[in-house]
Order: C-alpha cells, then sequence, then structure tokens
C-alpha cells in the first residue's frame, strides 16, 4: 500500500477463521457416505449390465451405463473429500481446500453429460431398429436397480449443513437422476411387455437421456460459478456493505467469493473521513452467517484509489 496511515486487518481477529481449514462441517460423515454408497453401486452396477446384455434391454442397459456413470462419479466425489481433508491445512492452499469439492463436482458434471449422450445415441438407434426383449425377466432387475437407487438416494440425503456441499449435491443429484431414469427404464418394459410397444423400451432411453443432460447443466453452472469466483450471495453481500456503511463510512471496494461449503471470504475498502479502527468495522460483521474471512482496509477519502 502506499498510502500514509490506512488501517488494514488480515481476517484474524476473533469471529473469523485464521486457519484454511475451509470444509463443510459434515465433511467426514459426507466422505464415509459416499464411499458406503460407491460400494452399493458398484455391485447395482454388475446385475444391471449383466442384466441387460442377458435380456436384451436397453432400458436396462442404458440404467447400467448410468450407474456406472454413477460409480466414478462417487469415487472422484470420495477421493476429493479425502483430499481436502489431508491438506486442509497445507500452506500450498492459500484459501484452504474447500473447493477440492467444487472442482469434483465439475469433473462430475461433464461426465454426467457424456453419459447422457452416450445413452441418447444408442437409445436412438434401438428406437430406428428395435430388439427383442425378455421383458419378464428385465422388469424385476429393474426393479431392484431401482429400490437400491432409491436406498443410495436417502442415504446421501444432503443435512442442513450439506446443502452447501457441491461436493455432496452432485452425487445426491446423479443417483436422484438414476431414480428418475429408472422409473422410466420401469414404464417402458412395462409398456413393451403389456401393450406391444417394442419402441417404448428405447424411448424411455431417449426421455432419461434428455433428463440426465438437463442434470449436468444445471450442475456445471453450479460448479463453475464456485471456480470462476462468481459473487455467491447478493444478500450477504448486500449485508456487508450496509453494514460497514452504517456510521457514514462508504465501501469503495468489495469481494466476496466462496471458499468451501458453507465458508466465504471478503475483501472490502472502506473510505471515511474519520476511522475507527479497523476492530470496529469487524465487529460490524461479526455473526453474519458463512462469513469466515475477512480482509478490510480503511483509507481516507483523499487517498482512496481503486
Amino acid at each position: 500500500m502506499t498510502t500514509a496511515d490506512p488501517t488494514r486487518s488480515d481476517g484474524r481477529l476473533d469471529g473469523f477463521r485464521s486457519d484454511r481449514a475451509y470444509l463443510g462441517a459434515d465433511h467426514g460423515r459426507n466422505e464415509r457416505r459416499t464411499w458406503i454408497v460407491a460400494a452399493i453401486c458398484a455391485v447395482t452396477l454388475v446385475a444391471q449390465l449383466a442384466g441387460g446384455l442377458l435380456f436384451r434391454s436397453m432400458a436396462l442397459t442404458a440404467s447400467g451405463l448410468h450407474m456406472a456413470a454413477h460409480v466414478a462419479a462417487l469415487l472422484v466425489a470420495a477421493g476429493a473429500y479425502a483430499l481436502a481433508r489431508r491438506h486442509a491445512a497445507s500452506p500450498r492452499f492459500a484459501f484452504g481446500t474447500g473447493k477440492i469439492g467444487d472442482l469434483a463436482g465439475f469433473a462430475n458434471a461433464v461426465v454426467l453429460g457424456m453419459t447422457a449422450v452416450l445413452i441418447a445415441v444408442e437409445s436412438f438407434q434401438r428406437l430406428l431398429t428395435p430388439e427383442a426383449v425378455d421383458y419378464a425377466s428385465a422388469l424385476p432387475l429393474a426393479a431392484a436397480g431401482l429400490a437400491v437407487t432409491v436406498v443410495c438416494v436417502w442415504l446421501l440425503k444432503p443435512t442442513a449443513h450439506g446443502r452447501h456441499d457441491l461436493n455432496l449435491s452432485a452425487a445426491h443429484l446423479h443417483l436422484s437422476a438414476d431414480a428418475l431414469f429408472g422409473v422410466l427404464a420401469i414404464a417402458g418394459l412395462l409398456a413393451g411387455q403389456r401393450l406391444g410397444w417394442r419402441w417404448a423400451d428405447p424411448a424411455a432411453g431417449l426421455a432419461g437421456a434428455a433428463l440426465v443432460g438437463q442434470f449436468a447443466v444445471g450442475l456445471l453452472r453450479r460448479a463453475a460459478a464456485t471456480l470462476l469466483d462468481m459473487n455467491p450471495s447478493a444478500d450477504l453481500t448486500t449485508q456487508i456493505r450496509t453494514r460497514l456503511e452504517a456510521e457514514g463510512e462508504r465501501v469503495v471496494d468489495l469481494h466476496l467469493w466462496r471458499l468451501g461449503p458453507g465458508h466465504h471470504a471478503a475483501v472490502a475498502v472502506v473510505s471515511a473521513a474519520d476511522p475507527q479502527p479497523v476492530e470496529a468495522y469487524h465487529a460490524r460483521l461479526r455473526g453474519l452467517e458463512g462469513l469466515s474471512h475477512l480482509t478490510i482496509e480503511v483509507r481516507r477519502p483523499e487517498s482512496v484509489r481503486v
């Protein structure tokens, strides 16, 4: 800084974190749940693919392929939890490892989108050239796969704190999409068995692919917003500005970004003709939910060059 008497704080006052551990409140619990669900999905994957090939069901095969993407996604998610935990205090990460989960979520969204494309292509080919399906054998396996997926969705259901965890949300979204996909697969198999609509099975695959693709796009947007440090909360930004300007000061520069699940950082430059000690400005922001790291610079009006 070039000004003569600015006051600055680096976020090490009481009420804000001075370490780099910006992990979610349920990080350890979410990691354990993710490993368990990954194991369950791996077993289901083998059963669905084997059944799809044996009974020549596109919907069942597509469900298995989609489950394969889930297994990969869950392994990435679980690995991200482990990596973030292991390096949480490492000085190599200036703002901690909280965003590793967001990076994993972005990667999983890409995989989810690619899976949707592959399912759509295969389903379209089957729609043009329908194949005979062993409905009586495929239906029970599809129902069993759906039951397993519903259990996994329940196991990964985000808690109150977990709603901020994009890594967990991505894994949960993968499985939720698969549950809806399973419903479509069963509907297609039933239509083919009872109504003779051979096109219903691949049509269910196409509908599922469209649904999965939509989920993938939404997840990509959420993850990219965090990785690109887009403002995560207009409401929190407004609260910070309002509190810092409570006694006639002017906030001339303010940046807010996400550090990890439930954690945000803010950097603010405050212009004040009669500046108070920086501790006073910290006190104004203390207690704001989700604000974990704070840097405030206070300058007199004549020295402000932002």
